[in-house]
């Protein structure tokens, strides 16, 4: 049983990193320095690359327990811890860099550091993910449990029970409920009254209690929790407003005080802004420089066949509201702006050159806007950009619709890879952005890229 030796665990978890980063030194020591030997000489000796080696894996366990890398994670996403095992390496190796920068060193080889952050990397996310998925094995199987007693057996207790019942890999498993009103919910045993939560707590198992009254009761909520605080049992509370919040809400103090921010945006913060940044740069100077044949065979296909110039500048807004000119190929005849600013392009448009069609079918004259990634007004992934115009319109219309400019627009995203594309509803569109935007890591980014690559460029919508 594993149950009750969570912080066993967790310092299981920091010894097990720090010798599987003993093990990323080994394997890229020998793909720099054995596997090319005769470059060996010409390097520091391996203790010395052992010292750095240690000061890397120390700071990784301390920025690790600091940025909560090594917290209880039954009900975290995979995809989180491995976006913070990311900042975590980046923290660390900046960390050794500053080392290596005072004491001078200059000669340790750039390829081994590289070669032991992949290996790292790769042999910490491997393990972790076999342990995971062997824990939600274990507790759908009844082992691992952690028990909870639900205060509140009206709707938001139902609610909070079929979420348990949809998710049975996070291994909680609920007694029962306490409510001073109701004496069955279905299948879930009632034990008694509010009244009788010390009773409960000390003749039964509880790990957490849950809170799931209604604000009309809220005169209560301060002495169950000091009830259970009293108990050393773990207190949760499922807001009366929780229709109001999305999947997401995020906590913080302003002050003294305890502010709930609506929506939780995790490109708000700086870390995650920078690897998202950093990301797009790297990305968009590959796309350019392995696409530069093929962006010039198609700049002279639209100067040769149509007059005009070859890049088409349009106003969208972006980030924070913001307008700027974002570029495609032209794929139509070269009109006045008011028009295209205006007017959506619809099947058979009379507007469209042949060779521009072609470009707008297979999405090609979406490239130059690889450009506006550099510049800074764009994204690689992200909820697609649209004109002042319609802005305006569908503000008015879909209530949601302004939130997708908390976010750099970007070149693909979350609702164009799920067949929301062209002539599609905005409606769902958003719903799709604003998922994209409540859950984003760079593994969602990359996965949409991967996405966007395997289903082809080729857009029937796309007139």
């Amino acid at each position: 049983m594993i149950r009750g030796k969570e912080r066993f665990i967790t310092q299981l978890y920091m010894t097990t990193d720090f010798l599987f980063l003993q093990l990323a030194f080994i394997m890229a020591w020998y793909l720099r320095f054995v596997v090319n030997q005769e470059e060996q000489g010409s390097y520091l000796p391996m203790s010395d690359y052992f010292t750095w080696h240690i000061i890397y894996a120390v700071s990784f366990l301390a920025i690790g327990f600091l940025i909560h890398l090594y917290i209880p994670k039954r009900k975290m996403k995979f995809a989180k811890e491995v976006s913070k095992i990311i900042q975590v390496q980046i923290y660390s190796m900046f960390v050794l860099l500053s080392v290596l920068f005072v004491v001078k060193t200059v000669d340790i080889s750039r390829m081994f550091l590289f070669l032991y952050l992949l290996t790292g990397f790769f042999i910490i996310v491997t393990y972790r993910f076999f342990v995971k998925q062997f824990l939600r094995g274990m507790r759908k199987k009844g082992f691992n449990q952690q028990f909870v007693l639900i205060l509140g057996a009206g709707s938001i207790g139902k609610r909070y029970i079929e979420n348990l019942e949809n998710h049975p890999e996070y291994g909680l498993r609920a007694v029962g409920f306490l409510d001073d009103y109701k004496q069955e919910n279905g299948k879930q045993k009632i034990l008694g009254k509010i009244a009788d939560l010390p009773t409960i707590l000390e003749n039964k198992i509880i790990d957490e209690v849950v809170i799931a009254l209604p604000l009309t009761v809220f005169s209560k909520y301060d002495k169950i929790i000091s009830i259970c605080e009293k108990a050393g049992v773990r207190v949760a509370i499922v807001p009366d407003f929780y229709d109001v919040l999305p999947a997401t809400p995020h906590f913080e103090r302003f002050g003294d005080l305890p502010v709930i921010n609506v929506r939780d945006i995790p490109l708000d913060e700086y870390v995650n802004r920078v690897l998202k940044r950093l990301f797009d740069i790297v990305f968009s100077l590959c796309a350019i420089i392995i696409t530069s044949p093929l962006l010039i065979a198609i700049a002279i296909g639209v100067k040769l066949t149509s007059p005009g110039p070859v890049l088409f500048k349009q106003e969208r807004v972006g980030l924070n509201r913001r307008t700027f000119n974002m570029y495609k190929f032209r794929s139509m005849k070269d009109m006045p702006t008011v028009a295209s600013d205006t007017q959506w392009t619809v099947e058979n448009d009379p507007r469209r050159t042949k060779f521009g069609t072609f470009l707008r079918k297979t999405s090609l004259d979406e490239f130059p806007q690889f450009f506006n990634v550099l510049k800074g007004d764009m994204s690689i992934v992200g909820p697609r950009p649209e004109r002042p115009y319609f802005v305006d319109q569908f503000k008015e219309e879909i209530p949601k619709y302004m939130i997708k400019h908390h976010v750099r627009p970007g070149i693909t995203g979350w609702a164009q890879v799920c067949g929301l594309r062209g002539d599609t509803s905005i409606e769902d569109r958003i719903e799709h952005d604003i998922q994209y935007i409540e859950n984003w890591t760079l593994l969602f980014d990359i996965r949409i890229i991967f996405k966007t690559i395997v289903n082809g460029f080729v857009n029937k919508n796309a007139y």
